[in-house]
């Protein structure tokens, strides 16, 4: 097998996977002892988000789609997480859980209309109290400035795949080149030349990849060409039984822009689609350079005048868009992937493997065409999951079943430092699980509630409880219905089995513990 790698110049590079999958070879055992025990050293952690990347699109989780030998590396040579999920599947909301170790409605950011407040209690802040170098570059996507960082560069608001912007402790400067490999080298420069490297450190490393409008490096336009992605059995979902279902607006047969999102934007503006989003999609092309206009024409005006002469409807045109999404999100993931490898190898060259730990994520799951859509936002299984690997030196290697959530990682990471974990952070710290003991009475039970409505792709404010089998449902506000799926029988939760005859004491249990996890939490019953 053979990858790619991209040269300053945007050129391919062939680099044997042999070669890729040597990158930071480790031999873990069985149990990691407490930070600085087993090197004498302290330990750092580098915890990478990615934005809106599917599960279904990593290969240590599914190899349908693609190959992700580099990511696939943290989780052999560490964790896979088989029941990771989010408590808000929207980005701001995720983050802001991630940070405070807190459901959004005690951090405040409950979506993205919101500004995070930055004088509140972050786990970061809590390290750079103990001693950490703490840094935070890439998407910060939170409104507010960061705070509990020695050093911060981020992009504007959802940054641009394209010579983005960013704000680098408080002064904005445009960079020339593709978005991931620009977050990399800002991580690798400041992990190389910036940091005090007398202090153990903590990274925060967000990439904007994979987030709409998935524009691929240039180098990568023609990765794939040659694949046709099997439709999933669920894309022609009629939504019987299932009222907010039918109300979204996220399907990619009826709110893909074709111009916006499939780059179909013609030098002749004969392609219109209506929407706002053609003008935004048509903007993104005047941001590039002459040399990435080039690369990017070469590669899309034969699949625009294709795209004209046939002038497809129907199922044909809604598969069409399928497939033109798959690739171009594929791509991103593979520069992702890539780019991540330039992390591993980096810790790898400079002796930091044997204390780092390290965190792949996304902010929450995504739609690969699954019930028709695209996007997140539901407590549906596609974006309510999320993929977590973790490798931690001398740690488990291996699968952990049991059900974590993002408001999990704050007080994981602090007990990993030694820091003490403020009593009222609502995550529990997975350490132990990292550390392949066995713990009693682990959570059986996970609360989610969303809250974005009426907004963009018209989701529903709604929350619920999912356990082991079984997910209940209560969408709110300008409806009033219930969802009930046994994930065993129903795992792509095509039958809502509310109150079917035989679920009354099932439901009458959801709903005692679904009423348990809002005192728990201190969110409000009466909606």
């Amino acid at each position: 097998m053979i990858y790619y790698f991209c040269n300053m110049k945007g050129n391919r590079i062939l680099f044997p996977l042999a070669n890729l999958m040597a990158v930071g070879t480790v031999v873990p055992v069985s149990a990691r002892l407490l930070p600085g025990d087993t090197t004498g050293k302290p330990m750092n952690i580098i915890y990478i988000m990615s934005d809106d990347h599917s599960y279904q699109t990593i290969s240590a989780y599914d190899q349908r789609f693609i190959e992700t030998p580099n990511i696939d590396w943290i989780a052999s040579h560490g964790v896979r997480f088989t029941n990771s999920f989010v408590a808000n599947s929207l980005s701001g909301p995720s983050r802001a859980c991630m940070l405070t170790g807190k459901h959004s409605h005690a951090n405040g950011f409950t979506d993205n209309t919101r500004r995070f407040d930055p004088s509140q209690q972050t786990f970061p802040k809590l390290l750079q109290k103990a001693g950490y170098e703490t840094a935070m570059i890439g998407k910060w996507h939170l409104v507010s400035v960061p705070t509990g960082f020695n050093y911060w560069d981020i992009l504007i608001g959802q940054g641009d795949y394209y010579n983005p912007d960013f704000i680098c402790n408080g002064d904005t400067v445009r960079r020339q080149g593709y978005v991931t490999n620009i977050t990399t080298d800002l991580a690798l420069d400041w992990l190389s030349e910036k940091r005090d490297k007398k202090k153990p450190f903590c990274l925060l490393l967000h990439h904007k990849a994979p987030h709409r409008v998935w524009n691929p490096d240039t180098c990568d336009l023609d990765l794939y060409n040659d694949r046709k992605y099997p439709l999933p059995e669920t894309f022609y979902d009629d939504y019987e039984g299932r009222l907010a279902a039918k109300k979204q607006e996220m399907s990619i047969i009826k709110d893909m822009d074709v111009v916006y999102d499939l780059k179909m934007a013609d030098k002749e503006q004969e392609i219109h689609t209506g929407s706002v989003l053609e003008r935004w999609g048509r903007a993104n092309y005047r941001r590039m350079t002459p040399s990435q206009r080039e690369q990017w024409d070469r590669h899309y005006n034969p699949i625009i005048r294709q795209f004209k002469r046939e002038k497809l409807e129907g199922k044909a045109l809604a598969e069409w868009k399928y497939q033109r999404y798959m690739h171009d999100y594929l791509r991103v993931i593979h520069s992702l992937d890539r780019n991540i490898g330039r992390v591993i190898d980096y810790l790898r060259e400079n002796d930091l493997l044997e204390n780092t730990m390290i965190v792949y994520t996304s902010d929450q799951g995504f739609y690969m065409g699954e019930h028709g859509w695209f996007d997140k936002r539901f407590m549906y299984e596609e974006s309510f999951r999320t993929p977590l690997l973790v490798y931690l030196p001398h740690g488990k290697v291996g699968d952990v079943a049991e059900m974590v959530q993002n408001i999990d990682y704050a007080p994981t990471i602090l007990e990993l430092a030694g820091v003490p974990v403020p009593s009222d952070i609502q995550g529990r710290s997975f350490l132990p699980l990292l550390q392949g003991k066995k713990v009693k009475k682990w959570r059986k039970s996970l609360y989610y509630h969303y809250y974005e409505y009426p907004a963009e792709h018209s989701v529903c404010r709604h929350y619920g409880v999912r356990t082991k089998r079984y997910s209940l449902i209560h969408f709110y506000q300008d409806i009033d219905a219930w969802e009930l799926y046994d994930l065993k029988k129903d795992p792509q939760q095509m039958h809502n089995i509310y109150g079917m005859p035989g679920t009354e004491r099932l439901t009458k249990k959801l709903k005692k513990e679904l009423r348990r996890l809002q005192v728990l939490y201190n969110d409000p019953i009466d909606k």
